[in-house]
């Protein structure tokens, strides 16, 4: 049978009620600017700073990359729809945003795993930190974070290109997401399916195992400290990288597993919110705010502007 192909989609946006659009733009016009802001402020302290050249700064800065780069393959479209009485997006716009919003998402769900390694071996390998974490065993896992988050977003890309598309053409979200795509085509998504299994096994569940792990060593090996301010101060280490990792993972897993339910959409969007903008703009302040070093690099970034 032959299809007339989808050239475009139509977003059903995030807000039903149309008086209320431009108050909603010009506050996640901040919310932006603050993540844009926040996030290259925190990428030029680490750059300029040299006591910030260090593995935990170097995986703090792939993370402010990783946040930048999912507001910014999100929100601005959503901004733009804000402002329009017809919400419409390019077919190929929508592949690209796909590929960019899964890229940005399967990179910080293995970053924080990498993450949670370095801080397992800061504290419980303290001796051996330095033999273990090398400038080029960073950027191995790095380029391996990285590597393994393209070719997931790649696959799930491609094999959405292969789909047809022949209406309804309405997106059931304010973003192009796999779901409420999948829910839109009119041939088989058996392969899509498959994939998206794999990717739920391995990619997601292996990492939270993993971060788990870590974790569950690094809470032995502090309750085995003596005094309380050793405690104190090795839990300190690892407490900003924690409660990013609770944040996100509590998002994905209401989002993604949580049974389903007549408001589900509402809810879908609302943490979508959560991690394509409200996260991205924490996390600045949650690695600043406790950071004395991260404080003294913004001052000296300032000092400088100045003269």
């Amino acid at each position: 049978i032959n299809h007339t192909r989808v050239t475009e989609f139509i977003m059903q946006g995030l807000f039903d009620h149309p008086h209320h659009q431009g108050l909603f733009f010009g506050l996640f016009l901040c919310l932006y600017t603050a993540v844009v802001m926040g996030n290259s402020l925190i990428i030029a302290a680490i750059v300029l700073h040299p006591p910030l050249h260090t593995p935990m700064y170097f995986f703090i800065a792939n993370l402010a990359i990783v946040d930048i780069f999912c507001t910014s393959s999100v929100l601005p479209k959503m901004m733009k729809n804000l402002m329009q009485e017809k919400k419409t997006i390019s077919f190929d716009g929508c592949m690209a945003q796909l590929f960019a919003f899964t890229l940005s998402g399967g990179t910080e769900l293995v970053l924080l795993t990498a993450m949670s390694y370095d801080r397992y071996v800061a504290i419980c390998h303290p001796l051996r930190y330095v033999n273990l974490m090398t400038k080029r065993i960073c950027i191995s896992l790095a380029v391996g974070v990285w590597s393994v988050s393209i070719t997931n977003s790649l696959v799930h890309t491609l094999l959405m290109l292969r789909l047809d598309f022949c209406g309804p053409k309405l997106i059931q979200h304010f973003f192009c997401e796999i779901p409420p795509l999948l829910a839109l085509s009119c041939s088989s998504i058996y392969f899509n399916e498959i994939m998206i299994f794999i990717a739920n096994t391995f990619l997601a569940m292996g990492n939270f195992l993993l971060t788990t792990v870590s974790y569950s060593f690094i809470i032995i090996t502090i309750l085995k400290i003596q005094s309380f301010k050793g405690k104190q101060r090795a839990f300190s280490t690892c407490s900003s990288h924690l409660l990013v990792v609770t944040l996100f993972y509590s998002s994905i897993i209401y989002t993604y597993i949580r049974p389903t339910s007549s408001d589900s959409l509402a809810k879908d969007k609302m943490a979508a919110i959560m991690y394509t903008l409200v996260i991205p703009t924490m996390n600045p302040l949650i690695y600043t705010l406790r950071n004395k070093e991260v404080k003294v690099a913004f001052g000296k970034i300032f000092s400088f502007r100045k003269k």
